[in-house]
């Protein structure tokens, strides 16, 4: 059974209340679960964590590498700027695919700039649910080659 972490960075604690009409009306919670069912079809195990605080995030892909075999991240804003994870998916060698539920290519010129798709096999925005549904699929489609 493959195992893969399922990380949100800032602000994805609050989906489903802040900005709906640009993050839908999905909960994070309710985000999982439908991670989960998938998971379940995939034969994949999945490990939640979700932080305000960048080096917690980094804290947990550092304590949890042996365990995963992948990384699916929604970084939220930490996309844009955070050098820091993008040195810690780097450095923990597990393939990771970024997903983000608004299309940050169509938002501010901001949010166009990641620092992470580099060291990403693959990024996937816009698609709501199915961004992290889809990922989910990708990474364990390259996991099981």
């Amino acid at each position: 059974m493959r195992k893969v972490l399922v990380v949100n960075g800032p602000n994805l604690n609050l989906l489903g209340e802040r900005e709906p009409e640009i993050y839908g009306s999905l909960t994070l919670a309710q985000v999982n679960n439908e991670l989960e069912k998938l998971a379940e079809e995939l034969d994949v195990s999945l490990k939640f964590f979700q932080s305000n605080h960048e080096g917690s995030i980094i804290d947990f892909l550092h304590n949890h590498r042996q365990w995963a075999d992948g990384i699916l991240i929604n970084p939220g804003a930490l996309t844009h700027y955070s050098y820091a994870l993008r040195d810690a998916i780097v450095g923990v060698q597990l393939p990771a695919v970024e997903v983000h539920i608004s299309d940050i290519h169509a938002r501010e010129p901001f949010r166009k700039i990641s620092v992470l798709k580099e060291v990403c096999l693959k990024q996937i925005s816009g698609r709501g649910l199915n961004s992290y549904l889809d990922g989910l699929k990708l990474l364990v489609a390259h996991l099981n080659r």
